[in-house]
């Protein structure tokens, strides 16, 4: 709110376990544990998909003061 005087927009994105360069570091079976644990999809984000995300904040002028959480539910509480 304290920025929409100057027509500036404000949004997060919370990102979850990607398969970035120092995730690549890692040993297979622990990337396949961690990916493991994402309920769906089952695998480790791809940078492409955080970038398509970050393009949508962009060009979505009606966006504004959200933090979009991009993990595959995996912060989301448990049944």
């Amino acid at each position: 709110r304290d920025l929409a005087q100057y027509g500036i927009r404000v949004c997060t994105i919370a990102p979850g376990l990607f398969l970035t360069p120092l995730m690549r570091t890692l040993p297979e079976p622990v990337q396949q544990s961690l990916a493991a644990s994402i309920p769906f999809p089952q695998r480790l984000g791809k940078p492409e998909e955080f970038a398509e995300l970050a393009c949508h904040i962009v060009s979505n002028g009606h966006l504004n003061g959200e933090v979009i959480r991009l993990d595959g539910a995996l912060r989301m509480a448990p049944r």
